[in-house]
């Protein structure tokens, strides 16, 4: 069924078919087909009178937005992490926090104890309060499961999560999270386990697009993620990593050399890494509430990024340990006031940006006509409001595929 919206106040495209960096359209409309894409899009005045469509939609002079995309979860978790954080906010370090049993550590136990039904309640849950942000594509990772087993149950999970929609999902298997305790001193092993047993049968029942690693001083070494990323690529995954968060270790190197989609975190990069995420096309992904949750004063080079000719994405990194947060529009606000970003970068930054990092090729991120028509309806004067109203959801409603879904 098509339907025809109108009187709208603005629709942000992403593409040059309106005015400014985010191609917005002033007094608009907007035609979706029987198919769930746009069909039609540009001035109110410009409508042509013959557009077939079955229902008119009315939009009050509302803003449009192009359905947000979140590039970085964690989403499938069980328990919490509110002691850490009461620690660390008491002066424990991050990395003390782990050495004593907390941090991802304590999510992977609480995770393989809990039931796959736990886990898709859980699920539903958290992947609600997004669409309530006007987020329309999440990708999620696994990696608090850390066995063959436990592993596959989140993927297993991920995917009836994406099977019953509305929000899209895009999977990717984070099974070199850290190295778990019952592999802590064989931890060749367990690279060997991931790399010969579970990323083949990962691709064979085609739970995830992407392997990702988290290359970091206490994770993976530079080594054994080269080892990961090569039997991943031989596999057919696309690559992300998580890259010079705590220290600099050579990932974004490493991660260009690859062909990456994504380097993500990236607090310590050096002009050499910048340099290199220009040349590959290597998505830089920030995670802005990450740092300001850590308490950590190191910033990534936003600015730089982006004067270097780096596609610069944004992202919650929702997780139970170092964002907890699924209000992806506030990290729009981070981007701007904590990172250095145009308002205009920001948007970019969830949207057509955080679409490269997931190497969405279909015209998410815009309202481009063949684009999947998911968008966000906002009672607001303009897309500008966003970044500004520090905290609030303006998203009044949701829609995928042409349809409303909140």
């Amino acid at each position: 069924m098509a339907t025809l919206l109108k009187n709208c106040s603005q629709i942000v495209t992403n593409t040059d078919l309106g005015a400014g960096e985010l191609g917005v359209v002033e007094r608009g409309a907007l035609l979706v087909d029987d198919s769930g894409l746009v069909a039609w899009v540009g001035l109110e005045a410009e409508l042509p009178s013959d557009l077939p469509h079955d229902t008119l939609v009315d939009l009050k002079g509302r803003v449009v937005m192009p359905g947000l995309v979140e590039c970085h979860t964690h989403l499938v978790f069980a328990g919490d992490r509110t002691q850490d954080y009461a620690d660390r906010c008491a002066g424990i370090s991050y990395e003390e926090v782990a050495k004593r049993g907390g941090g991802i550590r304590l999510s992977v136990r609480e995770t393989r104890l809990a039931s796959r039904e736990t886990l898709l309640e859980l699920g539903r849950a958290r992947l609600a309060q997004f669409l309530e942000m006007g987020v329309t594509t999440v990708e999620i990772k696994s990696g608090y499961g850390l066995s063959y087993e436990d592993e596959l149950k989140c993927l297993e999970v991920i995917a009836e999560l994406s099977d019953e929609g509305p929000v899209r999902v895009v999977a990717t298997v984070l099974g070199a999270h850290i190295v778990p305790d019952d592999y802590a001193d064989r931890r060749g092993e367990y690279v060997s386990m991931l790399v010969d047993e579970l990323l083949p049968e990962v691709a064979r029942r085609e739970l995830a697009s992407f392997v990702d690693v988290f290359c970091e001083t206490g994770a993976y070494t530079v080594t054994e993620t080269r080892q990961i990323f090569s039997r991943a690529r031989e596999l057919g995954f696309g690559i992300k990593v998580h890259a010079e968060q705590l220290s600099r270790t050579g990932a974004t190197l490493l991660a260009t050399e690859f062909g990456a989609a994504s380097a993500d975190h990236l607090e310590f990069v050096e002009d050499a890494d910048v340099a290199a995420l220009a040349a590959s096309g290597t998505v830089a992904v920030l995670l802005p509430g990450a740092g300001l949750f850590l308490g950590g004063n190191k910033r990534p080079p936003a600015r730089k990024l982006l004067d270097a000719g780096v596609s610069v994405a944004l992202s919650t990194d929702f997780n139970p340990g170092t964002c907890p947060s699924v209000h992806l529009p506030m990290m729009t606000t981070l981007g701007c006031s904590w990172l250095g970003l145009a308002p205009f970068e920001a948007i970019r930054g969830v949207t057509v940006a955080a679409a490269q990092a997931l190497d969405l090729k279909d015209g998410r991120g815009t309202l481009a006509v063949g684009a999947p028509a998911d968008f966000s309806v906002h009672k607001i004067a303009s897309w500008a409001e966003i970044p500004y109203l520090f905290g609030r959801n303006t998203a009044d409603e949701v829609w995928v595929a042409g349809n409303r879904v909140s």
